[in-house]
């Protein structure tokens, strides 16, 4: 299993900090570095920068990847050329998760000028017409969603995995069918042996191996010798997941993925709650203590390293996603150490 290291963009780090932090994490061991992917900063720079600062502290073969850009709102093209490019900056270090982002959500389409396509069909379009592309291939589609007509990059770059971003079961056996790897995220280990069946499932469809797959997460981990600062950090990172806004499918994406995993009484309750006009510091203090602990470490960093592997059963790449309890990098490093490799495979 790879273990990787990832800072939430909530945490504010400037790129000077980042390569600071990336050097370390190469100090430390770390396979490689995740990064989450907004508008801006440039999920793709933000690679390249990170794999230049490893490769200056020693680590030419420091892996980088997205996990995972909001598809949508790029043309496939477009993705498929950044993603070329950032291979060839990085030596073939370089990975591209994509997913479906909020399209179930009439208000995001509309913030974003997207329509309203099916999110399998959609997502099926981007791994076939990107993956084409990055093997250089001349991409002649007619999907949903996209339709290219001699879609070429005028060079074929090294190899560059493409995972999906996946949640429920249709969207596992895409990944199985017709991505590299899977991305997970908030996930039981439960839930990653459910996810492979479906994955396998997926694989067996279209004649692949489902062994070729790679399985990857994010495992977030708040660490403090205040466990409550601990809870309440990671009680937060979750918040935006867990929770629909009022009148949301509770259903589709995220909220349906925890129903999945037995959390839907629970979060009813804190919507309840929240309906009546609890804060969200309110809802923070509530928060079930049993759900973080499924899915996420919040505690003493002593406890860091033993979660995070037991988190991290049956998956290939395992990555630390760095919540911090505190203000200032110090959280940021306490994380990162306390979830070191070595640590971690000794757990």
């Amino acid at each position: 299993m790879e273990i990787g290291i990832s800072f939430e963009p909530e945490l504010g780090l400037g790129f000077p900090e980042q390569r600071d932090l990336i050097r370390e994490a190469v100090r430390l061991g770390y396979d490689g570095g995740w990064s989450p992917a907004r508008l801006a900063p440039d999920p793709f720079q933000i690679c390249t920068q990170w794999h230049q600062a490893a490769t200056g502290a020693g680590k030419p073969d420091f892996g980088t990847g997205i996990s995972v850009l909001p598809a949508p709102l790029w043309t496939a093209p477009v993705l498929a050329g950044m993603a070329a490019t950032t291979a060839v900056l990085t030596g073939g270090h370089f990975a591209l998760g994509i997913g479906a982002g909020s399209i179930y959500s009439p208000a995001w389409r509309e913030a974003n000028n997207i329509p309203a396509f099916p999110a399998i069909a959609m997502m099926r379009d981007y791994l076939v017409t990107i993956r084409a592309m990055l093997a250089g291939e001349t991409a002649d589609h007619h999907g949903k969603a996209i339709t290219l007509r001699g879609g070429r990059l005028p060079f074929k770059p090294p190899p560059v995995p493409v995972y999906l971003g996946t949640l429920g079961p249709q969207m596992l056996r895409l990944a199985g069918e017709a991505a590299d790897g899977a991305a997970l995220n908030w996930s039981t280990p439960e839930q990653v042996a459910w996810a492979r069946e479906r994955i396998a499932e997926g694989a067996r469809r279209a004649g692949r191996d489902a062994s070729e797959i790679t399985v990857h997460e994010y495992i977030r981990i708040c660490v403090d010798d205040e466990e409550d600062a601990a809870r309440r950090g990671l009680a937060r990172a979750i918040l935006g997941y867990a929770l629909v806004r009022p009148g949301a499918s509770k259903e589709a994406g995220y909220r349906g993925h925890f129903a999945r995993m037995g959390f839907d009484a629970q979060l009813a309750e804190l919507e309840e709650r929240r309906e009546r006009g609890a804060s969200n510091d309110e809802i923070i203090d509530a928060f079930p203590r049993e759900l973080l602990s499924a899915v996420g470490y919040f505690g003493p960093p002593s406890g860091a390293a033993a979660a995070f592997r037991r988190l991290a059963e049956g998956l290939d790449t395992a990555v630390v996603r760095v919540v911090r309890a505190r203000p200032g990098v110090d959280s940021v490093r306490a994380v990162m150490q306390a979830c070191a490799p070595a640590l971690v495979h000794a757990a």
